[in-house]
């Protein structure tokens, strides 16, 4: 994306996230606050760091990505202040401040070390608080707060509420991801191995490993009924049925979450991949303000439910297979979840702006997202039928296993499972698909 289409909406989205970090601070008694980018860690025993990840209330100002170290200080009616932290190293290329859309807003200031940073900082910060690292030179600071759980609820409260910024981020980060599934898909198709799979993915989307939103889950076979599956085997295995690819691409600190599953050659697979694209759309066409999250997901409880009847996985109805719990033992994960700054973005449980949390269902613990739906929420909708071992195999032996048909799914077992994952903005009227339309560009008709 161009600098000068995000230049402009950069403009609006600081001028928000300032408008609510004013409110958050005048709520909580600060007069001002420091976000810091937060600090390499380094592995125990060893002179190595682990990936770098900045903090995600830093990149919310400034999509600042790999300048650790580096502060921003907020006060209401005062233009922000990068302290841009320059390492004088070496061994590492130095932190460099990108020519892009964003840099322009901010006051800049370059140090080289901690001590210059707090001098760049007012001389009294008794009034300031601090989102960030712990750091021992903090106790010296004379700050008014480190990490206040009151600011921090109100500052996530608000995050779920993207402005356009953070949503054409998003767009691009869809854009880019749905490209890298495309290339997954090929390689998977050619045979290819978990690892060699995953190379594609990020190959196309033009990102290491480490600048990816998250871990890929790339399984193979019966790999894709292990829901977070962090294997990546470098040898295709003899027989190759399906392929579960969970993988997302980053723009700006943005990522996108995306999910799709592939049948290698069967026609009973593939026809039961289909039905599960129709039953997600179907509760895609939910997603709308005013719709409560929780009711979104028993909905997809009872979709799947029928599903699992009307493939022959089940012996009972529908309304059985809810009842007496068997249906979410093929489906015992959360229908989505708030996606931003963090693949699982916060305040997706909050009642408030006080870290008041909604109830997730008796049944549904797993939930992520208890919210009633508002423009501008971007959430994920990713319903699933797995045929996991360690769910089903007590259910053969117990009150209930005449009511699943075990020869079908021992013929499915060996697929694993199936997930379908689109990235949504909820708009006035319903919602916008940002992954099935960038699908649509990347293969028009």
């Amino acid at each position: 994306m161009q600098n000068h289409l995000l230049s402009p909406l950069f403009a609006l989205h600081l001028a928000e996230i300032s408008s609510r970090t004013s409110a958050a601070l005048e709520a909580t008694g600060f007069d001002s606050l420091v976000i810091q980018a937060g600090e390499p860690l380094q592995l125990f025993l060893d002179d190595q760091n682990y990936p770098y990840k900045v903090h995600p209330p830093f990149k919310l100002w400034a999509p600042l990505l790999n300048a650790p170290g580096s502060l921003i200080f907020f006060e209401p009616g005062n233009q922000p202040t990068l302290i841009f932290y320059v390492a004088t190293d070496f061994w590492h290329q130095a932190a460099q401040l990108p020519e892009s859309w964003w840099p322009s807003s901010f006051k800049i200031m370059t140090v080289h070390s901690r001590a210059q940073a707090r001098a760049a900082l007012p001389k009294s910060l008794a009034r300031t608080a601090w989102i960030g690292d712990l750091l021992p030179e903090l106790t010296n600071w004379g700050l008014a707060a480190i990490n206040s759980s009151e600011l921090l609820w109100q500052l996530d409260f608000a995050r779920a509420r993207k402005t356009a910024y953070e949503i054409a981020c998003l767009r691009e980060a869809n854009w880019l991801g749905v490209q890298g599934h495309a290339a997954a898909e090929r390689a998977f198709r050619a045979g290819g191995s978990e690892y060699e799979i995953h190379n594609a993915f990020a190959s196309s989307c033009g990102q290491r490993e480490q600048e990816l939103p998250y871990n890929s889950i790339v399984a193979l076979n019966k790999g894709g009924a292990v829901l977070h599956y962090q294997v990546l085997q470098r040898c295709a295995p003899i027989k190759i049925n399906s392929l579960l690819i969970d993988a997302g691409a980053n723009f700006a600190g943005y990522g996108s979450d995306i999910t799709r599953t592939y049948s290698y050659n069967d026609p009973d697979f593939s026809a039961l991949i289909a039905a599960m694209h129709q039953l997600q759309q179907r509760l895609c066409d939910q997603a709308k303000p005013g719709k409560d999250w929780r009711e979104i997901h028993q909905s997809a409880v009872a979709y799947i439910a029928n599903l699992l009847v009307e493939s022959n996985i089940v012996n009972c109805s529908a309304a059985e297979a809810i009842d007496n719990g068997i249906a979410r033992l093929f489906f015992p994960h959360g229908i989505g979840h708030l996606l931003g700054l963090q693949v699982h973005d916060v305040g997706g449980r909050m009642s408030g702006s006080y870290g008041i949390h909604l109830p997730r269902p008796t049944l549904d613990y797993t939930l992520r997202l208890t919210r009633v739906l508002e423009p501008n929420f971007v959430v994920t909708m990713e319903p699933g039928v797995y045929f996991i071992d360690s769910l089903l195999d007590p259910v053969r032996m117990g009150p209930y296993a005449l009511k699943i048909n075990w020869k079908r799914v021992d013929s499915l077992s060996p697929f694993g499972g199936i997930r379908i994952e689109d990235n949504l903005v909820i708009t006035a009227q319903g919602c916008e698909n940002l992954t099935r339309n960038a699908q649509a560009l990347l293969h028009p008709k």
